[in-house]
């Protein structure tokens, strides 16, 4: 493996769960330890070996942009794909960020810090060769709801709605995909329903992960987060 693919991530969501928080600026922005959620996770991107991030961007998208701009300062070549006056949805938003691309990539939610070896991802991707791969984590229901029933190396069934008992796994934050799988505008969709698509047809391979995640998406895993990086601070 020569390099890694793209990443493209998803950072066009309204974050509707931290409130007043996120109500005048987008959540990729909110300061962690004076600086920008997004300027955590550029950092380590670069530092896993990425050079090339494609943003979608759309709720308040423009100050994103304003303060990311073309990725220089952080070591990358950061391109934009922008929803435009109506939110295109999770798969929608990746169907035109791929026009803007002639290979495979990542998708990574712009909530998500995920300190994962990703080189070790993509070979996973490119060894199971299937049109998708879902990271997945054991959580047993701690933190957020487990959503996904896994059994013997494959994912039975995912859905964040309907749980089952027999659900304890979740969905890491990652995934990665074959750029063809979006030439198809049926998938203009949420991402969670082209995942159960692909299932039913068994075309998602998965990667088993075994690293906390972290994410800001919801108050308990911001602070969360804001802790970990202080702890960061102080042992550096």
């Amino acid at each position: 493996m020569d390099k890694l693919f793209p990443i493209v991530i998803l950072a066009g969501g309204l974050a509707s769960r931290l409130g007043l928080l996120s109500e005048s600026i987008p959540k990729s922005l909110i300061l962690i330890d004076e600086e920008p959620f997004i300027a955590h996770q550029l950092h380590l991107l670069k530092n896993q070996g990425f050079e090339k991030v494609i943003l979608c961007i759309g709720y308040l998208g423009d100050l994103i942009q304003n303060y990311v701009k073309n990725g220089k300062q952080f070591g990358l070549s950061v391109t934009y794909s922008k929803d435009g006056d109506k939110l295109l949805g999770t798969a929608g938003a990746l169907y035109k960020a791929s026009l803007l691309l002639d290979e495979d990539f990542f998708v990574l939610y712009g909530d998500s810090y995920l300190m994962i070896d990703y080189k070790a991802t993509q070979e996973a991707f490119e060894k199971q060769n299937k049109p998708a791969l879902m990271t997945i984590f054991k959580n047993h229901d701690e933190g957020d709801s487990s959503n996904i029933e896994f059994n013997n190396h494959h994912i039975i069934k995912y859905d964040k709605k309907n749980k089952t008992k027999k659900m304890n796994y979740i969905d890491f934050g990652l995934s990665l995909f074959k750029k063809d799988i979006f030439s198809d505008k049926d998938y203009l969709t949420d991402l969670s329903e082209l995942y159960q698509r692909l299932i039913v047809k068994n075309l998602l391979a998965s990667y088993e992960v075994f690293q906390k995640f972290y994410e800001i998406g919801s108050i308990k895993g911001l602070n969360e987060f804001k802790r970990f990086i202080k702890q960061r601070d102080i042992r550096s």
